[in-house]
């Protein structure tokens, strides 16, 4: 071996034990988020297992009022929101049914719409929930309004989150403070999959004495979010009314909406699918073809 191969040798070897070294060291001193911002992100260190509030540098907008065919949900969702800016009793709310129907656009329309009002947004993975008390623990002094947001929130048996965030919603010992909400979407209403033996509650279910409690435990978490808000598939009116809304916001005018009908239709069945999220994607790529 050469003297620069060994060279070369020693110091990847010396690198690798730094790296391990580094694994075992103290974290260094958390440095305090940026407060300025409207919103953030939890990101965790998955080789230190800590995590930071990283502002988020540009916040997607969309207004309230660009949100069609919902307005149930939205009014009910606003009323909630406006309670808790208030200072008055709000509730956390679970947000469940379709994919694409607005679910995740609603609150980033909150944000929109009241973040000059000290509204503010916490966005976290499900698999760091365990890291709630951490981030309470950062906000609870705080004048501003947070609502801690987990999109696409389920679990499967045995995740840790799950357990996590039953502790937060209700029954930890520590209080989660009065300027903190969870708002969160999920295509099940339960939260985790449910199984036909489920229902099985006089028999035996593998090893499970008492079938029906383990049920009972499945479906607390969800029961824990004191507003719940269903959405649905879209009817064929609903849906052309939303791709319309979506047009014009993309300089279509009204006589050139009725060419864009058929050939809408015709898109939302190769999507399989009537959704606003399907709605605004035809009208992208219908504009986009126009040369808009």
């Amino acid at each position: 071996m050469s003297g620069t191969d060994a060279l070369a040798t020693l110091l990847l070897r010396a690198e690798s034990v730094l790296t391990r070294l580094e694994a075992l060291l103290p974290a260094p001193a958390t440095q305090s988020p940026d407060w300025s911002a409207l919103a953030w992100r939890w990101v965790v260190n998955k080789q230190r297992g800590t995590g930071a509030l990283v502002a988020v540098p540009k916040v997607s907008t969309i207004s309230l009022g660009a949100l069609r065919d919902i307005d149930e949900q939205k009014q009910r969702l606003v009323a909630n929101t406006e309670q808790f800016l208030a200072k008055l009793p709000a509730n956390n709310v679970l947000m469940t049914g379709s994919r694409g129907c607005g679910k995740s656009s609603l609150v980033r329309a909150l944000l929109t719409a009241y973040g000059q009002q000290g509204l503010r947004i916490i966005e976290i993975d499900k698999h760091d929930l365990r890291d709630v008390p951490e981030i309470v623990a950062l906000v609870r002094e705080r004048p501003e309004r947070f609502i801690l947001f987990c999109d696409d929130l389920s679990f499967e048996a045995g995740e840790a989150g799950y357990t996590a965030l039953k502790s937060v919603l209700d029954g930890s010992v520590s209080a989660v403070p009065d300027n903190v909400l969870i708002y969160a979407t999920s295509n099940r209403r339960h939260l985790m999959p449910e199984y036909f033996s489920d229902n099985a509650a006089t028999k035996y279910v593998g090893e499970e004495i008492h079938p029906g409690e383990a049920v009972e435990e499945k479906i607390s978490l969800s029961e824990r979010f004191g507003l719940w808000l269903s959405f649905y598939p879209f009817s064929q009116d609903a849906y052309l009314d939303i791709v319309n809304s979506w047009l014009v916001h993309y300089g279509l005018k009204a006589a050139q909406l009725d060419e864009a009908r058929q050939h809408a239709l015709n898109w939302a069945v190769q999507r399989g699918s009537r959704s606003g999220r399907v709605a605004e994607q035809f009208a992208r790529d219908w504009v986009g073809q126009l040369g808009q």
